[in-house]
């Protein structure tokens, strides 16, 4: 009786190359992830902003300057000032600092349409004693007329 000896085939050579494939299709998904969400974080704060149809400022072309302060005041009169908050005490020395490292430091205000009017000049009369004089206001696009056409001042 003969025994015959099969042959077994070789197995394949280990794979030394790395499959980047499924990293860079989770690189584009996180890309696109961070493209969609990045507008969403510009402000974190929510505030009811005013509307008014008032145009937008713009920059004149090759006039560099420092970036604006972002100064927001939400409805229960809690001053944040770039986003963190901050006491009134605090805010002017920090607004007479960035007055005298630039005195054409621009200050963006926005205020929630709730805030009572006399909290919105004590931060005017605390950002005019730090001795910054260009002030905004930030607001949001007015609606449609058909919307708010009870609203008119007189």
């Amino acid at each position: 009786m003969a025994f015959a000896q099969f042959e077994r085939p070789k197995p394949p050579k280990p794979m030394s190359d790395i499959n980047i494939t499924p990293l860079v299709d989770v690189m584009l998904v996180l890309v696109v992830i961070l493209i969609m969400t990045a507008p969403l974080l510009a402000s974190s704060l929510k505030l009811a902003l005013p509307q008014t149809n008032a145009a937008t400022p713009e920059t004149p072309p090759g006039q560099t300057q420092t970036p604006p302060l972002m100064l927001s005041l939400d409805a229960q009169g809690v001053l944040y000032l770039n986003q963190k908050i901050i006491e009134d005490g605090a805010l002017a020395v920090q607004l007479t600092q960035a007055a005298q490292e630039d005195p054409e430091t621009e200050l963006r205000l926005r205020a929630d349409a709730a805030v009572p009017y006399g909290r919105v000049v004590v931060v005017l009369g605390l950002a005019q004693k730090a001795g910054l004089s260009r002030i905004g206001f930030v607001t949001e696009p007015a609606q449609s007329p058909s919307k708010g056409a009870g609203s008119k001042i007189h």
